[in-house]
Protein backbone atom coordinates (compact mmCIF):
# COMPACT_ATOMS: atom_id res chain seq x y z
CA UNK A 1 0.00 0.00 0.00
CA UNK A 2 2.58 2.31 0.85
CA UNK A 3 4.71 2.01 -2.25
CA UNK A 4 1.63 2.43 -4.25
CA UNK A 5 0.60 5.88 -2.06
CA UNK A 6 4.55 7.37 -3.00
CA UNK A 7 3.86 6.57 -6.29
CA UNK A 8 0.64 8.57 -6.69
CA UNK A 9 2.01 11.32 -4.81
CA UNK A 10 5.19 11.61 -6.77
CA UNK A 11 3.15 11.39 -10.21
CA UNK A 12 0.90 14.69 -8.59
CA UNK A 13 4.03 16.42 -9.43
CA UNK A 14 2.76 15.97 -13.17
CA UNK A 15 -0.01 19.31 -12.72
CA UNK A 16 2.83 21.38 -12.30
CA UNK A 17 4.83 20.50 -15.58
CA UNK A 18 3.49 23.58 -17.59
CA UNK A 19 3.24 23.06 -21.33
CA UNK A 20 3.22 25.76 -24.26
CA UNK A 21 -0.29 25.32 -25.61
CA UNK A 22 -3.10 27.26 -23.64
CA UNK A 23 -6.15 24.94 -22.68
CA UNK A 24 -9.44 26.48 -24.69
CA UNK A 25 -10.89 29.21 -23.56
CA UNK A 26 -8.45 29.90 -20.63
CA UNK A 27 -5.07 32.13 -19.96
CA UNK A 28 -3.02 29.42 -18.28
CA UNK A 29 -1.06 26.85 -20.56
CA UNK A 30 -1.87 23.66 -19.53
CA UNK A 31 0.03 21.08 -17.60
CA UNK A 32 1.29 17.78 -18.42
CA UNK A 33 -0.95 15.73 -16.25
CA UNK A 34 -4.10 17.73 -18.07
CA UNK A 35 -2.61 16.49 -21.45
CA UNK A 36 -2.00 12.85 -20.67
CA UNK A 37 -5.67 12.71 -19.36
CA UNK A 38 -6.88 14.67 -22.96
CA UNK A 39 -5.28 12.16 -25.03
CA UNK A 40 -6.85 8.99 -23.31
CA UNK A 41 -10.48 10.35 -23.82
CA UNK A 42 -9.08 11.60 -27.51
CA UNK A 43 -7.90 8.01 -28.04
CA UNK A 44 -10.74 6.05 -27.37
CA UNK A 45 -13.08 8.51 -29.69
CA UNK A 46 -10.82 8.00 -32.12
CA UNK A 47 -10.65 4.05 -32.22
CA UNK A 48 -12.16 3.24 -35.35
CA UNK A 49 -9.48 5.57 -36.92
CA UNK A 50 -6.81 3.38 -35.94
CA UNK A 51 -4.53 2.26 -38.96
CA UNK A 52 -4.76 -1.08 -37.51
CA UNK A 53 -6.60 -2.58 -34.67
CA UNK A 54 -5.85 -1.58 -31.20
CA UNK A 55 -6.17 -2.79 -27.91
CA UNK A 56 -7.78 0.20 -26.15
CA UNK A 57 -6.76 -0.54 -22.73
CA UNK A 58 -3.28 -0.41 -23.94
CA UNK A 59 -3.48 2.44 -25.97
CA UNK A 60 -4.54 4.04 -22.49
CA UNK A 61 -1.90 2.79 -19.95
CA UNK A 62 0.51 4.24 -22.56
CA UNK A 63 -0.70 7.80 -22.82
CA UNK A 64 -1.34 7.47 -18.92
CA UNK A 65 2.37 6.93 -18.43
CA UNK A 66 4.00 8.62 -21.54
CA UNK A 67 4.74 12.10 -19.98
CA UNK A 68 6.28 11.31 -16.58
CA UNK A 69 9.31 11.34 -16.73
CA UNK A 70 8.71 15.40 -17.03
CA UNK A 71 8.32 15.44 -13.37
CA UNK A 72 11.77 15.72 -13.53
CA UNK A 73 13.12 16.97 -17.02
CA UNK A 74 9.61 19.71 -17.90
CA UNK A 75 8.06 19.75 -21.18
CA UNK A 76 10.07 20.18 -24.04
CA UNK A 77 8.11 21.35 -26.97
CA UNK A 78 7.48 18.84 -29.83
CA UNK A 79 9.24 21.74 -32.37
CA UNK A 80 12.67 22.08 -30.25
CA UNK A 81 15.24 20.94 -32.60
CA UNK A 82 18.41 18.98 -32.05
CA UNK A 83 19.25 17.45 -28.59
CA UNK A 84 16.37 14.94 -28.53
CA UNK A 85 18.45 12.01 -27.61
CA UNK A 86 20.07 13.62 -24.39
CA UNK A 87 17.09 14.47 -23.43
CA UNK A 88 14.86 11.12 -23.63
CA UNK A 89 17.75 9.83 -21.74
CA UNK A 90 17.00 11.89 -19.26
CA UNK A 91 13.32 11.13 -19.39
CA UNK A 92 14.25 7.52 -19.38
CA UNK A 93 16.20 8.03 -15.60
CA UNK A 94 13.30 9.81 -14.59
CA UNK A 95 11.10 7.24 -15.46
CA UNK A 96 12.48 4.58 -13.94
CA UNK A 97 13.16 6.87 -10.33
CA UNK A 98 9.39 7.66 -10.51
CA UNK A 99 8.12 3.73 -11.58
CA UNK A 100 10.64 2.45 -9.01
CA UNK A 101 8.61 3.44 -6.27
CA UNK A 102 6.31 0.74 -6.96
CA UNK A 103 6.95 -3.08 -6.56
CA UNK A 104 9.68 -4.31 -9.09
CA UNK A 105 7.15 -6.41 -11.18
CA UNK A 106 4.79 -2.56 -11.48
CA UNK A 107 8.04 -0.90 -11.95
CA UNK A 108 8.87 -3.21 -14.94
CA UNK A 109 5.58 -3.10 -16.33
CA UNK A 110 4.96 0.82 -16.88
CA UNK A 111 8.87 1.02 -17.55
CA UNK A 112 7.81 -1.08 -20.78
CA UNK A 113 5.01 0.70 -21.88
CA UNK A 114 7.17 4.10 -21.81
CA UNK A 115 9.65 2.04 -23.60
CA UNK A 116 6.88 1.33 -26.20
CA UNK A 117 5.44 4.29 -26.92
CA UNK A 118 8.94 5.98 -27.02
CA UNK A 119 9.92 3.54 -29.91
CA UNK A 120 6.58 3.53 -31.40
CA UNK A 121 6.84 0.28 -33.11
CA UNK A 122 3.71 -1.46 -32.04
CA UNK A 123 0.01 0.01 -33.92
CA UNK A 124 -0.41 0.94 -30.36
CA UNK A 125 2.60 2.84 -29.68
CA UNK A 126 1.77 4.04 -32.95
CA UNK A 127 -1.56 5.30 -32.28
CA UNK A 128 -0.93 6.91 -29.48
CA UNK A 129 1.86 8.42 -30.55
CA UNK A 130 -0.12 10.07 -33.77
CA UNK A 131 -2.68 11.12 -30.64
CA UNK A 132 -0.13 12.53 -28.65
CA UNK A 133 1.21 14.71 -31.53
CA UNK A 134 -2.14 16.25 -32.94
CA UNK A 135 -3.57 17.28 -29.76
CA UNK A 136 -1.54 20.47 -29.38
CA UNK A 137 -1.87 21.27 -32.96
CA UNK A 138 -5.77 20.93 -32.36
CA UNK A 139 -5.55 22.83 -29.25
CA UNK A 140 -3.35 25.55 -31.65
CA UNK A 141 -5.98 25.56 -34.68
CA UNK A 142 -8.87 26.28 -31.97
CA UNK A 143 -6.93 29.30 -30.59
CA UNK A 144 -5.71 31.12 -33.21
CA UNK A 145 -2.31 29.26 -33.44
CA UNK A 146 -1.35 30.48 -29.49
CA UNK A 147 2.21 28.67 -29.08
CA UNK A 148 3.25 28.81 -32.66
CA UNK A 149 2.92 32.73 -33.11
CA UNK A 150 4.26 32.87 -29.14
CA UNK A 151 7.54 29.98 -30.15
CA UNK A 152 7.84 31.74 -33.87
CA UNK A 153 6.69 28.23 -35.36
CA UNK A 154 6.01 27.65 -38.84
CA UNK A 155 3.87 26.03 -41.18
CA UNK A 156 6.86 23.88 -42.63
CA UNK A 157 8.07 23.27 -39.42
CA UNK A 158 4.76 22.08 -38.06
CA UNK A 159 3.83 19.95 -40.95
CA UNK A 160 7.68 18.20 -40.49
CA UNK A 161 7.09 16.86 -36.95
CA UNK A 162 3.70 15.82 -37.13
CA UNK A 163 2.81 14.59 -40.42
CA UNK A 164 4.86 10.99 -40.47
CA UNK A 165 3.99 9.96 -37.26
CA UNK A 166 -0.18 11.18 -37.07
CA UNK A 167 -0.29 9.62 -40.80
CA UNK A 168 2.06 6.26 -39.64
CA UNK A 169 -1.15 5.68 -36.56
CA UNK A 170 -4.30 7.33 -37.70
CA UNK A 171 -3.58 8.25 -41.55
CA UNK A 172 -7.57 9.84 -41.31
CA UNK A 173 -6.84 12.20 -38.57
CA UNK A 174 -4.11 13.16 -40.43
CA UNK A 175 -6.23 13.67 -43.50
CA UNK A 176 -8.02 16.22 -41.35
CA UNK A 177 -5.09 17.47 -40.24
CA UNK A 178 -3.79 18.67 -42.77
CA UNK A 179 -6.48 20.66 -44.31
CA UNK A 180 -7.12 22.56 -41.08
CA UNK A 181 -3.59 23.77 -41.33
CA UNK A 182 -3.57 24.72 -44.68
CA UNK A 183 -6.60 27.05 -43.74
CA UNK A 184 -4.51 28.66 -40.49
CA UNK A 185 -1.86 29.16 -42.92
CA UNK A 186 -4.07 31.84 -44.89
CA UNK A 187 -4.77 32.38 -41.70
CA UNK A 188 -1.72 33.64 -40.37
CA UNK A 189 -1.51 31.64 -37.22
CA UNK A 190 2.09 30.51 -37.73
CA UNK A 191 4.96 32.64 -36.14
CA UNK A 192 7.33 32.68 -38.85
Amino acid sequence: MQEAIAFILEVEKLKSVTRKVKPLGLERYENSAEHSWQLCLFAYSLEQYAVAPVNMNHVIRMLLVHDIGEIDTGDTMVFVEGGWAERKQDELAAVKRIFGLLPAEKAAELTTLWQEFETGETAEAKFANAVDRAMPALLNLNNNGQSWKENGISYERVVKRLQAQIEDGCPALWTYMSAKLEEAKTLGYFGA
